[in-house]
């Protein structure tokens, strides 16, 4: 919140906080519900105040060392869907990452 709320404001100049943009892997230990609720506990009575926090969930993606194949998959089933692999490197789906400031 302090790095949001500090890029805010330089780029903001003084225009109020109206909305925070981030993606949030399943696989990153981010509780997307706990997100929401810190952000609505920390936003009252300050430039986040009246802001929304728009969150974009994804995928685990994968690629197949066996094969190359580049896939997404649902949480607990990493299988290549070429292959049957289960040796998939992760390459999306474990970030948190600030996606936009609307002011």
């Amino acid at each position: 919140m302090e790095t949001v709320l500090r890029d805010a404001a330089a780029a903001s100049r003084g225009a109020p906080l109206r909305a925070l943009t981030v993606r949030v892997g399943p696989l990153s230990g981010v509780v997307v519900d706990s997100l929401r609720f810190a952000f609505e506990s920390l936003a009252p009575g300050g430039p986040a105040e009246g802001a929304r926090l728009v969150v974009e969930e994804t995928k685990p993606a994968f690629r197949c060392p066996d094969c190359g194949t580049l896939y997404e998959t649902p949480v607990g089933d990493y299988h290549c869907p070429a292959c049957d692999s289960v040796r998939g490197e992760l390459v999306a789906g474990n970030e948190m990452e600030l996606l936009s400031i609307e002011v």
